[in-house]
């Protein structure tokens, strides 16, 4: 059973309110992304809360790094980003949402430069996804609405993460969650709910968070 089916098998027998229904949907292909919303407009009338979490890095440096693996990240963590915010804003408008949530799942990368030099072009798209949920809060002002816009930025998260960056040393990603004590995908949780439970008056524009152990 694929992973995403999986997950959605274990929320409903958890007894959580609501459900998960699954959708798979590759995030570099906008043609995907927009037979995705499509999909949720035909079932579920629109999109209220739109979460952008998916981003991945490559090991690939300034200096060295293949073209291919730049790419990647940049459409996956710049793009598909902006697509989806685009796509979910416009399914708002369309219902007179006017206190919607779009949150951006960032990085503590993307307000700093990690001393990885692997990480570097990682780093760069995660400034730009700062920038873009900075620009976007702007937007959704300009256009008098109040749907807010947040981003979410984690340290050293336990997750599929490092497996991916590393996927031809699974020894290596193991190792990078032994180190220390992680943050885990239920502190991420939690943190979406606190940005979703602020009144309506109150915008959150950024949460930093990183394990304490963590140096940087």
């Amino acid at each position: 059973m694929p992973r995403w089916r999986k997950l959605a098998a274990e929320c409903q027998s958890a007894g959580y309110p609501g459900i998960l229904i699954p959708y798979k949907c590759d995030l570099s292909v906008e043609e995907e992304i927009l037979s995705m919303f499509s999909a949720i407009k035909t079932l579920y009338q629109g999109v209220d809360v739109c979460v952008n979490n998916a981003g991945l890095a490559r090991p690939e440096p300034l200096l060295s790094g293949k073209t291919e693996g730049w790419r990647t990240m940049i459409d996956v963590n710049v793009m598909a980003v902006s697509i989806c915010t685009r796509e979910a804003y416009q399914s708002m408008k369309e219902r007179n949402i006017d206190d919607g949530h779009i949150i951006n799942i960032n990085s503590m990368n993307g307000h700093s430069v990690d001393p990885q030099s692997v990480l570097h072009f990682y780093s760069a798209t995660k400034h730009a996804v700062t920038a873009l949920t900075e620009g976007l809060r702007q937007e959704l002002r300009e256009a008098k609405t109040h749907i807010r816009a947040t981003c979410i930025s984690p340290g050293l998260v336990e997750t599929g993460f490092a497996f991916k960056l590393h996927d031809s040393d699974p020894e290596m990603a193991a190792a990078t969650y032994e180190s220390i004590t992680c943050l885990k995908a239920e502190d991420m949780a939690n943190a979406v709910i606190y940005v979703l439970s602020a009144p309506p008056h109150v915008q959150i524009g950024d949460i930093q968070m990183r394990p304490t152990e963590q140096l940087s």
